[in-house]
């Protein structure tokens, strides 16, 4: 099964850069296969791959 997350989030980060802080709202909604906008193998997005802003997110 395949879940679209949406919500909202709150990062605090600590002197060195690290996060010390993470608040969180999300909720996932189910969808098809077919709806599914990233198709890769599990890991970093391929190079060539759009990113967020060219797939309209």
């Amino acid at each position: 099964q395949w879940f679209r997350a949406y919500g909202n989030e709150n990062w605090e980060f600590a002197e060195d850069g690290l996060m010390q802080l993470r608040h969180s709202s999300i909720n996932e909604h189910p969808i098809t296969q077919a709806q599914r906008k990233f198709h890769w193998p599990l890991g970093r997005r391929p190079d060539d791959h759009p990113g967020l802003g060219e797939l309209g997110l």
